[in-house]
């Protein structure tokens, strides 16, 4: 019994010297994967640090290389205003970015682990979320609060001395209707639109219907200096008015009336001048996904002096007149007191031949 005893102690001896072995190399690795993990922190904690430089420097560089790609000055006195308002957006924006990103990066770099740091919890602190709060939300505060006064102007009432321009969607052109002489765009009604004769379903029951002037080839002329007041509409799905160089966009939305005006500053020969482009042309866009060919929905603005502006009008012609030509006399019925026209027997022709 004793010898029994005696060989499994004997056993139970190499057992444990066997585990401590086993142990001794198990912490053997652990502090050779803890080098390794430092090694590899401390790796991580430069290229951090090399990635935010090299981001900045590419910032910089993407910024210089595409700002001549950019929309020249706007156009018109809206578009001024909110080229200041996307201007200190981008400032206060692009300074906290700057300030944050550099602290996020910095602090991934300074306070990396090491063997003689040990991370830090902090579950909350009072004051802290207090700033970090109330900041943002007071420096978005005035960014809305810019936003909105902008967007009060636009959709104010126009001046009383405003043109008014009639932009209306079709898949996938701009039909532009232009007021005659009384200056007052006549009643329309969707059921008598037709595509020959009535593309807009003028009521040619209204008088003020008669003087008014559609563009054939879609132009929407604009005088410069001079407010103008953009009755919109759409005749079949949603589309949206872009004037992008003017700083403008409203949707059109069909059986609802849209409205938007601004005042042109720029002419069309003098930004030509400005961009270095004598190919230039202000263009009007469809903004929204209209169907299969949105892509070709484009018509073209011409900002013109006002004397330009009634030199064109004089040329067009109203589209009741286009639509409604009288029709053409018939020939005169042939003189009853003329002589008659002696008639040949075409038998007795066939009999003597």
């Amino acid at each position: 019994m004793s010898g029994f005893l005696t060989i499994v102690l004997i056993g139970l001896v190499f057992v444990i010297i066997y585990q401590i072995a086993k142990a001794s190399e198990y912490s053997t690795v652990l502090r050779g994967e803890e080098k390794i993990n430092r090694r590899v922190n401390r790796s991580m904690a430069l290229l951090f640090l090399l990635f935010f430089v090299a981001g900045m420097i590419g910032i910089v560089i993407c910024h210089n290389a595409l700002s001549d790609k950019m929309l020249p000055v706007s156009a018109s006195d809206h578009g001024v205003r909110y080229d200041s308002m996307l201007f200190t957006t981008l400032v206060v924006t692009g300074i906290v970015f700057v300030i944050t990103q550099t602290l996020l990066f910095w602090f991934a770099f300074r306070y990396q682990s090491t063997e003689k740091r040990t991370s830090f919890f902090f579950p909350h602190n009072n004051k802290l979320e207090l700033v970090w709060t109330t900041v943002p939300a007071i420096a978005m505060a005035c960014l809305v609060a810019i936003g909105l006064r902008n967007w009060v102007r636009e959709t104010s009432a126009p001046p009383k001395d405003s043109m008014v321009v009639e932009v209306v969607g079709k898949q996938f052109n701009w039909l532009i209707r232009y007021p005659g002489k009384d200056g007052v765009l006549g009643k329309r009604d969707f059921r008598k639109i037709d595509d020959a004769n009535n593309i807009l379903g003028l009521d040619w029951s209204d008088k003020d219907n008669m003087d008014d002037v559609i563009a054939q080839n879609g132009e929407l002329h604009l005088v410069v200096n001079k407010p103008v007041s953009l009755i919109i509409g759409s005749r079949d799905v949603i589309h949206d008015v872009g004037l992008a160089h003017f700083r403008m966009k409203m949707d059109a939305v069909p059986g609802i009336v849209t409205t938007m005006w601004f005042t042109p500053t720029i002419t069309s020969a003098k930004m030509k001048e400005i961009t270095g482009n004598k190919d230039f042309v202000y263009e009007i866009s469809c903004d929204q996904m209209c169907g299969k060919g949105h892509y070709s929905m484009r018509g073209t603005v011409i900002v013109e002096t006002q004397e330009e502006y009634d030199a064109w009008m004089a040329k067009q012609q109203s589209y009741y007149a286009l639509n409604n030509a009288p029709a053409t006399p018939a020939a005169p019925a042939a003189d009853s007191s003329a002589a008659p026209v002696q008639k040949t027997d075409s038998a007795k022709v066939l009999t003597m031949k």
